[in-house]
């Protein structure tokens, strides 16, 4: 046998009563909160700790508690909060039903289309930072595990997770490369070694191209047998 217990009856009977919400409203509220961080630790406390020192056994004795040993936090929580729903109520206005189509293929079509196809901005950005070409993996290359190539070294492109799924591994003759989602991009870890006689045509560069206010000169330009390095001395105009 089953049985389900809906919060407002657990609310109900630790507290005694349920404070209750225009619809909708609590909504718009926690988008605020995310975006002020009005409930974060360093504003409010760290509820999972704070509630395990107190002494007492009621909600109100919690209550009372808590806003003796966190006097601010509540006001602070919101502050914030509030403030994040000011810039709120300035962007409704701006938002039609134009915009919300754009937003509907953005999220569908481009983040969907780019969240499996990214392999290639892997491959860019590792080039650009070794300073050497690359290109995509053709479709007999994509049949050896292979997704690309750095100058001329083969790497396979999997997520971090790859890396605790040995038994799920084939043997793959190339450079790993992994990488971890996160909100904001991207994370990619590597540890590629590549021939340095590949990189020997770097070593002339205009400073002019480098910074307008600042000129660098192009100091060593040093080999060993795991990477290249170029090392370059600041000149201040």
């Amino acid at each position: 046998m089953e049985l389900k217990i809906k919060n407002s009856q657990i609310t109900q009977d630790v507290v005694g009563k349920v404070v209750e919400f225009p619809k909708y409203t609590t909504q718009i509220i926690n988008l605020a909160n995310q975006n002020a961080q009005g409930t974060r630790p360093k504003v409010v406390g760290q509820m999972s700790e704070l509630i395990k020192q107190f002494p007492g056994q009621t909600y109100e004795d919690w209550a009372s508690w808590y806003l003796e040993h966190m006097p601010m936090a509540i006001d602070d929580a919101t502050d914030r909060i509030f403030e994040m729903m000011k810039n709120l109520a300035l962007a409704m206005p701006k938002i039609d039903e134009a915009m919300v189509r754009r937003w509907v293929e953005d999220l569908v079509l481009t983040k969907t289309f780019v969240g499996f196809c990214f392999q290639e901005s892997i491959l860019k950005a590792i080039s650009e930072k070794k300073h050497l070409k690359y290109r995509v993996a053709t479709p007999q290359d994509e049949s050896k595990g292979i997704d690309g190539y750095i100058g001329d070294t083969p790497v396979s492109i999997k997520p971090t997770t790859y890396k605790t799924k040995n038994m799920l591994q084939e043997k793959i003759e190339a450079k790993m490369i992994y990488y971890e989602k996160q909100k904001d991009g991207i994370k990619v870890e590597y540890n590629l070694s590549f021939n340095p006689l590949a990189q020997r045509h770097l070593a002339y560069l205009s400073y002019h191209s480098l910074i307008k206010d600042q000129a660098w000169l192009l100091l060593i330009l040093y080999l060993d047998d795991v990477t290249s390095h170029i090392h370059f001395l600041q000149l201040v105009e």
